[in-house]
């Protein structure tokens, strides 16, 4: 691989059918997503098992991408199997054991106007190494993290369900805020002024061995990550209440954490400066934790079948 480039030295993306050099992925200036925020993405991880790469809840992901585009009435021009077999490959022709995935869909050129449903929707489907998202020691001992001015839309005002790329001005204030003031992060709190989410994370809360998340009211993305912590929830015999979740409850809790595909499962040990508990990563924090990253990584039994093992695709790209 070629040093030079970025993205830790990736040599190819997908795009529109086909693989392209990572030089070659552009857009026009006047791309309508450019302009107005008209696409949707996710994001995956793909995990260095002891059986090979693996990627994290693939086909969730993508039909999640599909669901977001129904929303902005996007039709992606291909097959959710389709783009299913483009990260298989993408990984593949990358030579990579562990990446992040980016898979995008956007508004593309044509004219230039809020509405642009006779624009076509490109697809791209980029992937890179990514370590973890909020710094190598967040894992061990936690993150500390303020509420941010910033609040989440009301819901009459744009999908938090959906996976937006305009959605997302909200978390580069929330981020910007939050780190320009000495913090990793920053928590949302919704139009009510109850606890909504992070900059691009979901959030649990233990209290008196109860667990509590935000429910889908609060103006939060429905998070894969954060389905698969309840579901290990279940599995451990811990009930998790989705409701809504006064201020307050992050300086008065005994855990707090973050939930996310980059994320991960991320404690977070302080609030405004204000310790979380004892400070430290709580025992249902790291048990859950461990357990995610240990299905993650393949050294525990895949008993939800969230692994998808990377192949090489039947029909390739065109590689050159």
């Amino acid at each position: 691989m070629t040093e030079e480039r970025p993205f830790g030295g990736v040599r190819w993306l997908w795009m529109n059918g086909r693989m392209v050099e990572f030089e070659d992925a552009k857009v026009h200036v006047l791309t309508h997503g450019l302009h107005y925020g008209s696409g949707a993405f996710e994001g995956l991880r793909c995990y260095d098992t002891p059986q090979g790469p693996a990627v994290f809840r693939l086909e969730e992901h993508m039909r999640r991408l599909v669901n977001s585009c129904k929303v902005m009435r996007m039709e992606i021009p291909f097959s959710v199997e389709t783009m299913i077999d483009a990260v298989h490959e993408a990984i593949t022709v990358n030579e990579l054991d562990s990446c992040y995935i980016r898979p995008l869909a956007f508004r593309g050129f044509g004219t230039l106007g809020v509405y642009a449903q006779h624009l076509p929707v490109e697809v791209a489907i980029a992937v890179w190494p990514w370590g973890a998202y909020l710094g190598s020691e967040a894992l061990e001992n936690g993150v500390d993290v303020c509420v941010s001015s910033w609040r989440r839309a009301a819901p009459d005002t744009y999908p938090s369900l959906a996976k937006l790329t305009g959605n997302y001005v909200s978390s580069i204030l929330i981020k910007t805020e939050a780190m320009t003031n000495g913090f990793s992060e920053g928590i949302a709190l919704d139009s009510t002024g109850r606890v909504s989410e992070g900059s691009g994370e979901n959030l649990f809360l233990v209290k008196g061995g109860r667990i509590f998340t935000t429910s889908l009211a609060s103006a939060i993305l429905d998070g894969i990550t954060r389905d698969s912590v309840m579901k290990l929830a279940a599995d451990a015999g811990l009930t998790v209440e989705e409701r809504t979740i006064p201020r307050e409850m992050l300086y008065t809790c005994d855990e707090l954490f973050f939930t996310g595909t980059a994320a991960e499962v991320t404690p977070i040990r302080s609030v405004d400066r204000i310790p979380v508990g004892e400070g430290r990563p709580g025992p249902v924090t790291r048990r859950l934790m461990k357990e995610y990253l240990d299905i993650a990584h393949g050294r525990l039994e895949d008993r939800h079948g969230w692994l998808t093992p990377v192949r090489v695709p039947a029909v390739s790209g065109a590689v050159s």
